[in-house]
């Protein structure tokens, strides 16, 4: 057995085709951005939730290995992208020679990250749930024709910052927006993010916190 880290999976030549195919076929369907970029920001994210409250480090590393190789499948097909992810996850991981101990936490993170049919069946995929849906930002949107923005494309042009934080004394999980009402109203969030949001919450009551939502200094949830 060896000891995986992201930094590891960051240099692997087959994860680095895989996030970079998947850039490439989802931006051909007008999708946002779900390559290395995204993968590195949920991957960070996902660790640094744990961390915060605490968790052990190898923890952590887990979350940020699932962070990093949650949106893998996409490559194959949008659906069902977590339960084909979690295959692919299993023989890169297995490859690698990772524990099956930890193997089942990474993959189960991944297979339940959609909003679709994802729960929080454990806290590596709770930290997965929150950093995923909390990356909304310009940076993911692909179409360089504002004109043929759709929805999808025009609530991550108009989200200026996003920030998620850990604060222990509350026990509170916050995502935090800036968005250009400019742009598109804050209704069109909630249009496609409810969801989303609703999942983060039952995240952050598996991880025994409150989630709480701030758009343009506003509190919402």
């Amino acid at each position: 057995m060896s000891i995986v880290t992201v930094d590891q999976l960051k240099q692997d030549h087959e994860v680095s085709v895989y996030l970079a195919s998947s850039t490439q076929y989802l931006s051909e369907m007008g999708y946002t951005e779900h390559g290395k970029r995204h993968a590195s920001i949920v991957s960070h994210l996902a660790e640094k939730v744990l961390r915060d409250i605490r968790f052990s480090d190898r923890e952590c590393e887990l979350a940020a290995i699932a962070g990093y190789l949650h949106d893998i499948a996409n490559l194959i097909n949008r659906y069902n992208h977590g339960g084909m992810g979690a295959v692919m996850a299993y023989q890169i991981l297995a490859r690698l020679r990772m524990p099956p101990e930890e193997i089942a936490l990474v993959i189960s993170a991944i297979g339940n990250h959609e909003e679709e049919r994802g729960h929080s069946v454990n806290p590596v995929a709770a930290a997965l749930i929150l950093a995923d849906k909390s990356d909304v930002h310009r940076g993911r949107v692909t179409n360089t024709d504002f004109a043929k923005f759709d929805i999808h494309d025009r609530v991550n042009y108009a989200a200026e910052s996003s920030s998620l934080t850990v604060d222990r004394d509350c026990r509170t999980i916050r995502l935090e927006l800036t968005i250009n009402t400019q742009i598109c109203p804050v209704m069109e969030y909630f249009e496609i993010f409810l969801g989303r949001m609703i999942m983060c919450r039952r995240a952050a009551e598996f991880l025994k916190y409150r989630f709480g939502l701030i758009i343009n200094g506003n509190s919402l949830l």
